[in-house]
Parts: C-alpha cells; structure tokens; sequence
C-alpha cells in the first residue's frame, strides 16, 4: 500500500489506516473479539500500518484488543498506534488525569510509550485555554508519549490547533458530504506540516451506497441513538447530513462515479477522493470484519479520480449537499 508522511511525527503510513471505534463500541451488535482480531490481522497483512482508537471505544475494549493482536505480530512491520483521550465524563485538563489515561492507555496497548495522543474533541473553550497542550508536552517529556495532536469538531478548532498549538496531526471528519476543510483548513495545513488524520470517511457507511432510506439500525447503534445529534456532535453521525437525503444523494454521487474505476464500489470511489487531496496523510475508514478491512485497502489501489469527477462532486456538494448538514462544522 503508499504510504505518506504522517505530518510531523516524520512516520511512513499506510495512506489507510484502520479506524477502531467499531471494534470497541456496539455498531448494532458488539463486535466478537476474534471477529475483531481477525478484522486487524487482515488489514495489516494487506498493509495498513496505522491504528486509530481512543480510551472510549467500549471503555479501552479497542485499546485492548488492538494490543493482543499487536503483541501476536513481533516480527512484523512497525504499526504505529493513535489513541485519544478527553472525551470520557470527569475529564478535564488537569496534568494528573491526563498523565493517568497515557499510563492506562499504555498498559491496555502493551507499549512502552504512546506513537501519538490526539485530545478528543475536548470543549473548544478548554482546547483554546492551552493547559491540555502544556500538560501534553509534560507527558512527553516524561516519556509516556512520543508525539500529539487533536480531533476537533470545527474549522475554527482545527485553524486555532494549526496556529496556536504544537500538535503534530490533526485529526477532522473529512468526506464528499463535508468540503468546506478544503479551502478553509488544508492549506495552512499542508504549510504547517500538519498531518490530516480523515475520520468517518464513509460518513458513518452511506457513502458505502449499501443503505436503503427504510433501513432501520439497532438501539445500540449510534446510527439510531444519534441520528440527529441527541447523545454528541452530529457530525460525527452521517456527517451530519439527514439519513434518508443522505442515501439519496449517495446514489447520485454513485452515478457521478460510474465511470472512474468502473469496477471499484462506491466505499473505494469515496475513499479514493479522500486520498486525492496531498493534506490528507491517512484516512481511517472502520471495518468490523475481514472482508471490510480488505475492501478498504483496495481503495489505496485506484488511480485518481479525474478532474471531471472532482469538479462535478465540488459542484455538486455547494448545491445540493452543504446546505443539509448540521452540527457544529
């Protein structure tokens, strides 16, 4: 698989890495632990070596598993592991709470140091005080991690972590549904050497073109629980857009596709798009099962869309699809 520069961590990634949340959390059904195994086995066989998780996902469930599967792996390549932390109840930005969750974090992923911490989508007013960048450095200094960086929910988030902040990625949900980061982040972005880490690429599996608008998702799926942003930031559900527009729209993006790679489905299409843009390191798309996770790399395999399509899906997201998404962005 290519690789690119993981920002200023100076790692070589997999431009797609494996993103943890499903394996940790219930996406509907709580995903076995060999189900869950065999889904990292996969995907690093085929040669993803970036992990993203967080000590959230299913209360370090991922962390831990993603750790048993690493310590299988010896004398396998180097796989570079992302956690977060901050977004659990009783957090804040004190030194001792976040020195706390490096050691446990550490522990449950079987390191001797963290590759990287991301603060996760911690309150802008908290992100911008600057003591959870100044506790982190601290950290660092100590060891228990090697490098930093941030998930935020906003543009003005990520353009206050790029100009205020040290962090060396940036992690933002990035997908044909939500381009407004193309001309408002990526560039101060690419200048600062700040790596882009895409999460919900697929916009929470609408851009995977599988759901039928009358698809009904289980109680234990934030898919139902947060559709429109009752437990967290909407965003991070469908990327904000309505289900039922967003499976429609879905379609016609597939249509706007249907001669780039005409073999490769619409999951590999979406994520291809992610990949043409040089901000983005690597993109971290979910898989809760073999089959997900080698889908996924296929897209690393797919030449550029071509300036027609891109053109055509700008187009199309300023008049159809921005106007629709919700949540803080």
């Amino acid at each position: 698989m290519r690789k690119r520069v993981l920002g200023k961590t100076g790692y070589q990634v997999a431009e797609i890495g494996f993103g943890a949340w499903a394996i940790g959390d219930a996406w509907g059904d709580l995903v076995p632990e060999d189900q869950a195994r065999n889904a990292l086995h996969a995907a690093l066989d085929a040669g993803m070596n970036f992990i993203d998780t967080a000590d959230v996902y299913g209360a370090g469930r991922s962390e831990k598993i993603i750790g048993e599967v690493l310590a299988e792996r010896d004398n396998f390549e180097r796989v570079y592991v992302a956690t977060k932390m901050g977004r659990g109840p009783g957090w804040d930005d004190n030194y001792d709470i976040m020195e706390r969750a490096a050691a446990d974090a550490i522990t449950r992923l079987q390191v001797d140091a963290l590759d990287l911490v991301q603060l996760h989508c911690i309150p802008t007013e908290t992100l911008k005080a600057g003591r959870a960048f100044e506790h982190l450095e601290k950290i660092k200094d100590k060891g228990l991690i090697r490098h930093y960086g941030a998930s935020v929910e906003t543009i003005d988030e990520a353009l206050f972590c790029i100009r205020h902040s040290e962090c060396a990625t940036l992690q933002v949900i990035f997908n044909i549904f939500r381009q407004r980061l193309i001309d408002e982040v990526f560039a101060e972005a690419l200048e600062d050497k700040m790596g882009i880490i895409a999460r919900v690429p697929l916009a929470s599996g609408i851009l995977a073109g599988k759901f039928d608008a009358d698809h009904v998702f289980s109680e234990q799926d934030h898919r139902r629980f947060n559709a429109n942003g009752e437990i967290f930031n909407v965003g991070e559900t469908f990327a904000g857009v309505p289900f039922e527009d967003g499976v429609r729209l879905a379609k016609e993006i597939e249509s706007i596709l249907s001669d780039e790679s005409p073999s490769a489905s619409l999951a590999c299409k979406a994520l291809r798009w992610i990949l043409d843009f040089e901000a983005v390191s690597v993109v971290i798309p979910g898989a809760k099962s073999e089959d997900q996770a080698l889908e996924n790399v296929r897209a690393s395999a797919l030449t550029r869309l071509s300036e027609g399509a891109h053109i055509k899906l700008h187009e199309f997201y300023g008049e159809f699809i921005d106007s629709l998404v919700r949540g803080a962005y």
